[in-house]
């Protein structure tokens, strides 16, 4: 499990990108490389990381289930995902 803390800050980030999006998007069109280094660095989507809903893993993250591969296959061996079996042959 993450520190909460990181975890935390992470919210923070995508609050933060949620919120400059549009603005940001406007400004890159209209070509404004000023206006844009004065929003906040938190703003910008590069400094997002992708984690694990469960456990806020950043590392070995599935993009279409948003579960590290740890969590995914706890669920995946209880049944718990949807379409999902473990390999036999």
């Amino acid at each position: 499990m993450a520190k909460k803390s990181i975890i935390a800050r992470d919210l923070k980030r995508q609050k933060m990108h949620e919120k400059y999006a549009a603005k940001r998007a406007e400004m890159k069109a209209a070509g404004d490389l000023e206006g844009l280094h004065k929003l906040p660095r938190n703003s910008s989507p590069t400094r997002l990381k992708n984690r694990c809903a469960e456990s806020g893993r950043p590392r070995a993250y599935m993009r279409r289930f948003g579960l590290s591969r740890l969590s995914f296959r706890e669920h995946a061996s209880k049944g718990e995902i949807p379409g999902v079996t473990k390999a036999s042959w």
